[in-house]
């Protein structure tokens, strides 16, 4: 497998490091976990390239980028402190610059499982920079690479990418197909919830709110199984916006009330703010415009009280002209 192996962990609203307004936090014992796709790695690297790794985690990206040189000065064919290196340009917004850091550790790719690590980090790369046709190249190479070394694991994954570019790219029905193929490679109860919560999120972008429900109840039962404090909010969250979606509106206010209550007794400040947001939608989709302009108050509350300006921007951007 190379000198390095990588785990990657995903979340969908969609979770990324560079897209902050959509990082969820649940505070004191919630885990912090970003909306975008993220991955730790653990190999046998030098020192310098897996603290670089470390800082990059920690979004220290000065700090890596440090750290990077010093490993590649002393090595130049230190493919895992490229790696890192093109991370951080990445994360940075300098995309030829982590081309140029991929592309140097590629030529350090000494087997199929390396060069689909590259392939896959480089569509990342694309992807954050909003070049949807060379993400998803990168990605079809990552998943050949997959293929061929028979790792069904990182299969998964080159399809769940592609179908999170496929998805901001708004096609909706090629990241259904994504995901779908995806799902059927995963290999527990965390992998299925994640998959089960893509497939409903596209079928939710194309009106299809019956079947947005269906997997959005089956991610649910997962990350209520096996998931994280976060995937559970979360997925609460976007069940009672499907119930709502579905017109199921009493269904919707239960969903949404219980983890409002939930994220209160647990001081998650940014889930209880984003389940007032969608309440408020519940609220005004019903006529109950007051109450549904005191829940965003109060949201809004939230936001300001925890200098949280990301919130604050998501809370606007999902309230902008409800009431």
């Amino acid at each position: 497998m190379g000198s390095f192996f990588i785990r990657f962990t995903y979340l969908i609203l969609e979770h990324r490091l560079k897209e902050h307004r959509l990082k969820m936090k649940l505070h004191k014992t919630l885990t912090v976990i970003a909306t975008s796709l993220f991955f730790n790695t653990i190999y046998a690297a030098s020192d310098d390239a897996s603290a670089c790794n470390k800082a990059y985690e920690q979004m220290n990206f000065p700090t890596a980028l440090s750290l990077a040189s010093k490993a590649i000065d002393a090595n130049k064919n230190d493919k895992d402190a490229l790696l890192c290196q093109g991370r951080v340009y990445s994360a940075q917004g300098k995309l030829d610059d982590a081309l140029k850091s991929f592309q140097l550790a590629e030529k350090q790719a000494t087997d199929g499982f390396d060069k689909m690590i590259v392939a896959l980090v480089t569509g990342h790369a694309y992807k954050d920079a909003g070049l949807h046709e060379q993400a998803i190249a990168s990605y079809e190479q990552s998943l050949q690479q997959a293929k061929t070394i028979k790792s069904k694991a990182f299969e998964r994954v080159a399809y769940q990418s592609e179908g999170n570019v496929y998805l901001n790219a708004g096609k909706y029905q090629q990241a259904l197909d994504a995901y779908m193929a995806g799902n059927a490679l995963a290999a527990n109860d965390n992998e299925r919830g994640e998959s089960f919560e893509s497939i409903a999120l596209a079928h939710h972008r194309l009106n299809q709110h019956d079947a947005a429900l269906e997997y959005q109840i089956k991610a649910f039962m997962m990350h209520e199984k096996s998931g994280t404090l976060d995937q559970y909010a979360h997925a609460s969250i976007e069940l009672g916006r499907y119930y709502a979606a579905a017109k199921n509106y009493e269904r919707a206010e239960r969903t949404l009330n219980k983890i409002i209550k939930f994220a209160k007794e647990q001081g998650g400040a940014y889930y209880e703010a984003y389940g007032y947001c969608i309440l408020a939608q519940v609220k005004a989709a019903t006529g109950d415009s007051s109450t549904a302009k005191t829940l965003i108050d109060q949201a809004k509350v939230i936001a300001k009280n925890s200098h949280d300006q990301a919130l604050a921007d998501e809370i606007e951007k999902e309230t902008k002209g409800l009431i």
